[in-house]
């Protein structure tokens, strides 16, 4: 089992406390024995409440179901009838039943000793524990009491305990019954006779030690416990003087069976039922030189425990703390060497095993701080080596213009012109962002070129979605890279003409850039590591800068939920989509 810290410090303060509060309990018992009454009578009375209550519940379950089985048309007894047809029978079942699914749906329906609904003429319907007969109901109209039961209120409906009229049932039962509403033609009642079972074994399951009596408004014995029937008598006049109060609920003293003795009573208002107990003030008392040894014993055992088990848990928890604290210490200097010892099997560990975990990932990153840094000097040493000696070029190529300009050729001067724009953007700053247009611009400048040599072999269209979007900023030289592998690529080896489209587009807060083109595709395979392998690179390209370079320089600036993707179907098309944050104006971020 793991042992946390705080396992331990709960099971050494629950010790403590649990010691601590024994001995302040026989303390308080001690000094305070004269209050002892007061507590008897507190838990005495909280005792007979509790048993009165169980009672009160089933009363009103049972009294729930009786007005269930009595309202509206849930048993027709006409139906019945006297058995002789199949109908009748089928519904004499039915309601059969029905009856007892009222007493299994009870919480108390095996104290049910029958639940009947029945007419004047003797036709019912019953189930229950006890044994039935045709002739019971016939029984139950003969009696005195069933009258009598009938002109109670069934929302205060006090039992009586009467004689069984059952058959094979020699004990009393508790009648609970009501007529039943609906229309019917012929006077019809519901009936639950209560089995005083319920009582007494709510008794046993509640017994305190002590003798208790349950009887009925009337005073009528229906349970008991640990009565002596000998006693009978004197019981009997001690429960005609609870019945002689005006009050529901009591508690007074009494000398009773020749002992001082506390009597409690709980009267239940609907039912009526009264449950006594009776409690032998003898069973109190105790030697009290005896208890206060004990105590101080008891004391002297929990002061010295206490104080050795403080020292330990402060000892146990202070040593990883400091520990902890000295190797987060070592991190702020800069060492990132993990602490294997602080990874305990418990709260402290879980503290130092973060810790660790953190220092390693600290040190991951710096690394991959420092290759990123190299990495970006690399590439811009490859843009730097691509830019050789530019002004010599912009001189060479403004003498061929000014030599095709006094010789009269257009195609020259369009071709010199181009190449001259080109070289001057490129050999401007590496990672230089420029708006959407002049990055079209450049493009437009590298097709001018292109176009010379592969004449109409390739059609060029440009859409921006929003005219906004022509001013937004991206990383120069990010577009001429896409076009020219559209153009080497694609469209060349497939050998025909064919179109590029360059599509500019908000997504949510992105700016998006769609190079699409119909040349011969890439195959799946290559598409995989088209972005980390850069293989399109050709020696007498314009370009030294590949797709796999483009997303990288993308991913540095950026950040790596940025940068391009590529969907290719192979013979039909090829898609280089160009993702990055949308953004307006300022000066040119390096």
């Amino acid at each position: 089992m793991r042992r946390t810290i705080k396992f331990k410090i709960l099971s050494g303060n629950i010790l403590i406390v649990c010691v601590t509060g024994l001995i302040f309990s026989i303390t308080s018992y001690m000094t305070a024995y004269k209050k002892v009454s007061e507590v008897s009578t507190n838990s005495l009375t909280y005792h007979v409440e509790s048993v009165s209550n169980v009672y009160g519940i089933a009363y009103d379950e049972m009294r729930n179901i009786l007005i269930n089985c009595t309202e509206g048309n849930l048993f027709d007894l006409k139906r019945i009838g006297t058995l002789n047809s199949v109908d009748q029978k089928r519904a004499g079942i039915d309601y059969a039943r029905l009856a007892e699914d009222f007493c299994a749906v009870a919480g108390y329906g095996k104290y049910i000793s029958r639940m009947s609904v029945f007419n004047v003429s003797g036709v019912h319907v019953s189930a229950g524990t006890v044994l039935g007969s045709r002739d019971d109901m016939k029984w139950v109209l003969e009696t005195d009491w069933f009258w009598e039961e009938l002109k109670k209120d069934i929302e205060y409906y006090p039992l009586d305990l009467v004689e069984s009229p059952f058959y094979r049932d020699d004990g009393g039962v508790l009648p609970f019954v009501c007529r039943i509403s609906g229309g019917s033609i012929e006077d019809s009642w519901a009936a639950i006779f209560l089995s005083p079972k319920l009582y007494a074994d709510e008794l046993k399951k509640k017994d305190s030690g002590n003798e208790m009596l349950v009887v009925t408004y009337r005073g009528e014995r229906v349970a008991a416990m640990y009565e002596d029937p000998a006693d009978r008598e004197e019981n009997d006049a001690l429960v005609a003087q609870v019945l002689s109060s005006e009050e529901y609920a009591g508690i007074f003293s009494k000398k009773v069976h020749g002992k001082e003795c506390m009597v409690a009573w709980n009267q239940d208002m609907k039912s009526g039922i009264v449950t006594i107990e009776i409690l032998d003030m003898e069973l109190l008392k105790d030697d009290r030189m005896m208890l206060i040894q004990t105590v101080v014993v008891i004391l002297l055992a929990c002061t010295a425990l206490g104080i050795m088990l403080s020292i330990f848990f402060s000892r146990m928890v202070r040593r990883p703390i400091e520990r902890l604290v000295q190797h987060i210490g070592h991190i702020g200097e800069g060492d990132f060497q993990q602490d294997m010892e602080l990874e305990r099997e418990d709260e402290i560990g879980e503290i130092g095993r973060c810790i660790n975990n953190m220092s390693g990932q600290i040190e991951q990153l710096m690394k991959k701080k420092v290759e990123d840094e190299k990495e970006k000097k690399n590439l811009e040493l490859q843009m730097l080596q691509a830019q050789i000696n530019p002004h010599f070029l912009y001189n060479t190529l403004d003498s061929i213009k000014w030599i095709a300009v006094i010789q009269k050729n257009s195609g020259i001067i369009k071709a010199v012109t181009a190449l001259s724009k080109l070289l001057k953007n490129m050999a401007k700053g590496f990672n230089e962002k420029v708006t959407v247009r002049e990055e079209l611009d450049f493009v437009n400048d590298y097709i001018t070129l292109e176009k010379l040599k592969y004449a109409e072999m390739f059609d060029v269209q440009v859409t921006v979605e929003e005219p906004a979007l022509w001013e937004a900023k991206i990383i120069k030289l990010t577009l001429q890279p896409l076009v020219e592998n559209a153009i080497f690529s694609g469209i060349e080896p497939k050998g025909k003409n064919g179109l590029i489209c360059i599509r500019v587009l908000q997504e949510t807060d992105c700016l998006q850039i769609v190079v699409w083109d119909n040349g011969i595709g890439i195959p799946k395979e290559k598409v995989k590591v088209l972005l980390t392998e850069d293989n399109n690179l050709r020696s007498d390209r314009m370009s030294s800068i590949g797709i796999a370079n483009v997303n990288r320089r993308i991913q540095l600036v950026y950040g790596e939920n940025y940068g391009l993707s590529v969907e290719s179907r192979y013979n039909e098309y090829t898609k280089v989509s160009v993702t990055i944050p949308l953004e307006y104006g300022g000066e040119d971020n390096k």
